[in-house]
């Protein structure tokens, strides 16, 4: 297992007028590893979160290289990626005038040009062309939210991995007996609105303070059992995190990622998903009615859904991440077997 790290241009994709480029990570598996047909994974962070989110191993667990290492043993080729404006990916000089639209098509840019590497046997001198392989597509959060509008206008995958999103109503999880917010309401075209230190919004909701200086939302992203250290480190002045993001984190997110909690911001796009869909989330978690996500997927033929005990929002940091990865793997294993049939 190795990793191989890339800059992509997408300067066409953004439309933006600029040079702008997408970083990447690639995580190889032994060649013998390889299943048939051989899986490829591209995985794209939720809103405060960067690539590294899918490669991280929190203390007190083995060190293997996160969600990407754990799949890469199992023979998949894992691709962890940053969106535009994220992580180590370029800013471009006006991010206000990004889209959804324009992200989704950035990513399936970025997903292009790093299958076009794997499928040619370029992307490293002794690792095989991947001939017949499966292409599947998972986002965490705003990252599922874009995988969504990803996959409705460009068809990237041949499934998809929705984790911790809601593609009918995605509601912040609070600690019960918190008062719920209205349901904000943002149409698709609005101008981008998201900016660190703005007036709270749902997107950008207003992380009140408990008695330990933690955000009251901190129950929604991480179970009571994960370390206090880690949990301080992601959460305190959450999403900017001062400007000093963890490894794991981004100080940068689209401004359109205000509109991913309006309610059925996606529906058109959930709606022409035709390939299978595993939507995927911990029992605390953005999805106040996990099994009725299905109907958001009028498409699709092939709709599963898992609730991870003992985990909130963010599945990589729980102490039972293992269990969501195994359940992610069993589903993408079948999806690639499901794909060898049709073929």
């Amino acid at each position: 297992m190795r990793q191989i790290e890339r800059r992509v241009d997408v300067t066409e994709a953004a439309g933006m007028g600029e040079s702008l480029t997408t970083a990447a990570t690639v995580t190889l598996p032994d060649p013998e590893a390889l299943g048939a047909p051989p899986v490829v994974c591209f995985a794209f962070p939720g809103g405060g979160y960067c690539r590294r989110y899918f490669a991280f191993d929190p203390p007190g667990f083995p060190a293997r290289g996160g969600q990407a290492g754990w799949h890469a043993e199992r023979g998949w080729v894992f691709v962890s990626c940053d969106h535009i404006f994220v992580g180590e990916s370029d800013s471009p000089s006006q991010p206000g005038l990004l889209t959804l639209e324009d992200v989704a098509a950035v990513n399936a840019a970025t997903v292009e040009a790093i299958w076009s590497e794997l499928v040619s046997g370029t992307i490293a001198d002794d690792f095989p062309p991947l001939e017949g392989a499966v292409r599947l597509g998972i986002g965490q959060s705003m990252g599922g939210c874009l995988t969504i509008v990803q996959q409705g206008h460009h068809a990237t995958y041949d499934g998809i991995g929705i984790l911790g999103y809601s593609a009918r109503h995605t509601v912040l999880a609070m600690p019960p007996g918190t008062p719920r917010a209205p349901a904000a309401y943002v149409p698709r075209g609005s101008p981008s609105v998201l900016v660190m230190g703005e007036p709270p919004t749902d997107a950008n909701p207003d992380f009140t303070s408990r008695a330990d200086g933690l955000p009251i939302s901190t129950w929604g992203f991480h179970y009571d059992d994960e370390a206090e250290d880690v949990v301080r480190a992601d959460m305190v002045d959450y999403p900017a995190r001062g400007g000093h993001p963890p490894v794991w984190a981004s100080a940068t997110m689209p401004p359109c990622a205000v509109m991913m909690m309006s309610p059925g911001v996606v529906a058109p796009e959930a709606a022409v998903v035709t390939v299978p869909v595993l939507v995927a989330v911990g029992e605390r978690d953005v999805c106040p009615r996990p099994m009725s996500e299905p109907t958001a997927y009028e498409s699709a033929t092939d709709v599963s859904v898992f609730v991870c005990p003992g985990m909130s929002h963010m599945h990589n940091f729980a102490r039972t991440r293992e269990r969501f990865w195994t359940r992610i793997g069993a589903w993408g294993d079948g999806v690639a077997r499901s794909t060898l049939t049709a073929r």
